[in-house]
Order: C-alpha cells, then structure tokens, then sequence
C-alpha cells in the first residue's frame, strides 16, 4: 500500500497529536483525530489552527469521538501525556488495528503497555514540541541534530512496520531515527524531563521566573541527573542516546552554568505558565514514582 494511501488515527489532539496531524495532512497522508467534548467540537467547527510565521492558518481535519472496534488504522499514532498512557491504550485494546505507535515518555518498562495491547506496541517518542494558546497551535520542529522522533521494535529488529513508519515520516519530510533499544532511550529521555521539568517545582509549587534562574535551581538540575543515570546504570539500563554519558563525566559547575542558561530561556519562561506546568507537572511524578519502582525492582536506592 503506498504510504499516502495509509490509514492514521492520532489519538489525542494536544501539541504533540496536532503538530504530527498537519505534517502529515499536507503530505496528502489521510489522518483522522480522536478527541472528546469541546476539543471534539473545536476541531470539528474550526479545524486545526495553528500559528505559521506569524500568520494564524486552519486545516480542515476528520475528527471522530468514538472508535469502532472494526475502524481498522494502518498506524494509531498514542500522542497524550504519560500519566494518560494506560486509559489511552485501555480504549483501543479492543480495535482490531495492528500497529499503535506510543508517543510519549515510559520510565518503568512495556510491561503494562504490553498486557493492554500486545506485541501491536511500537514504542516511539516525537520530534517536536510547542505550546497551544488560546486554541492555536505554535508548534516546533527543532533540527534533527537536536531533537528527531524516536522509534523502534522492543526487539531491537527493523522490521517491515518499522521501516512503514519511517517512510511515512519520509514522506512528511519529518526527522526522525530508528533506535535498537526503545526502553533505554525512554527511560534515559524520562530522567532528564523528571530532572529539567521537576526542578521548576518546588513543594508541590511552581517557582517563580527569578527563582528558575539561580543556580540553586541548575545544581538540582544536575544533581538529579547525575543520580538517576548512575542508578539506571547499575540496574544495567544503558545511557542512551549516549551523549548523556557526558553528563557523568562533567564538573557540577560546568553543568550548573549550562542549566542556568537553559533557565534563563523563552521556553523555561512559557513552561512556568500554570496551564503547562500543572499538567507537566502531574506527568514528571508519575514519571519520577515509576522510575523509583523500576529501580526498586532491580534492587537499586538512587
């Protein structure tokens, strides 16, 4: 079947799910969405808005609320929040489609994910990232140097659906890399979002912009970093991609400076906004609270 004659269903219309949709809408890919109540309703009336150098755009998008059993998808694209993984993937564990890509971050392993949907699991995490305001999409797409979709079998193998995704994200013009060890990569991508997003709470709170910016602020930063890698590699999980490695091997205060000028950006500056920072949030202590269990597991105290 020729990509453009694919089937994709993205299940969850936040910044992740829209960014992917219109990529792939404008690729001439046919894509449906999945969302409930008034985000249902908004995509339905207006279409997928989203912001283009400057200029506010909409993409008229097929939108449903309901998913039949037998509404059978080449690719069901998982684009929610990890602490939302589970319910996700308990509405499609009946859908007779054979390939549900989990875009999201897994700091404990497939083990649940896999009881829900089996070997139909194809693990991955975006590319991309952004903001939606105010019912507008202002998406990034950072070089592939810096941030590419991730995915790949549990297997560790190429199989033939692995290389059907990539030729979809080919035919978006989308970076992307096959990675050989998924669970690895997850679990390394989830310390450094529980290290850099956790740091912007404190007590259960937000901090504020000028506390985000001092180096007590970094050192926790780089304090948690260095922690949990050194634990996963104990528990035999290797550091991957391997750039983090680095990590282990540089100066608090080297790491402090970098963290303080990463604190100092318009990205730290829109994730301390309460509607972002509450959800990262609630995501980043699941994240945290699976990671201690898996270590647990493996008889490791951080």
């Amino acid at each position: 079947m020729s990509v453009k004659h694919n089937r994709i269903l993205i299940f969850g219309a936040g910044v992740i799910g829209s960014a992917y949709a219109i990529k792939f809408i404008e690729a001439g890919i046919d894509v449906t969405m999945f969302a409930r109540s008034n985000k249902f309703k908004t995509l339905k009336e207006n279409g997928l808005q989203y912001n283009e150098k400057g200029v506010v755009k909409s993409l008229k998008v097929k939108v449903i609320d309901t998913l039949g059993n037998d509404d059978v998808y080449d690719f069901i694209f998982v684009t929610v929040r990890y602490d939302q993984s589970e319910p996700a993937l308990l509405a499609l564990k009946d859908n007779q489609s054979k390939n549900i890509v989990t875009m999201t971050n897994n700091s404990i392993g497939f083990s649940s994910w896999l009881n829900i949907i089996g070997d139909r699991l194809l693990p991955a995490f975006p590319g991309a990232g952004g903001q939606i305001k105010e019912g507008i999409l202002y998406a990034r797409f950072p070089p592939k140097a810096l941030m590419a979709a991730m995915f790949g079998e549990i297997s560790g193998l190429v199989t033939e659906r692995v290389e059907n995704l990539a030729q979809l994200f080919k035919t978006a013009k989308l970076p992307y890399a096959i990675n050989k060890d998924m669970k690895a990569y997850l679990i390394t991508h989830s310390i450094s979002d529980i290290a850099l997003v956790g740091a912007l709470h404190f007590e259960n709170k937000i901090i504020d912009e000028k506390t985000a910016r001092t180096r007590k602020t970094a050192h926790r930063i780089t304090f948690t970093l260095k922690m949990y890698l050194r634990a996963i590699q104990k528990a035999g999980v290797a550091i991957n991609p391997s750039v983090f490695k680095i990590v282990l091997k540089c100066p608090d205060l080297i790491l402090d400076f970098v963290f303080m000028m990463w604190l100092r950006t318009k990205i730290v500056k829109d994730m301390l906004l309460p509607e972002y920072a509450n959800n990262a949030h609630n995501e980043i202590v699941q994240l945290n609270n699976d990671l201690l269990k898996f270590l647990s597991q493996n008889d490791i105290t951080p």
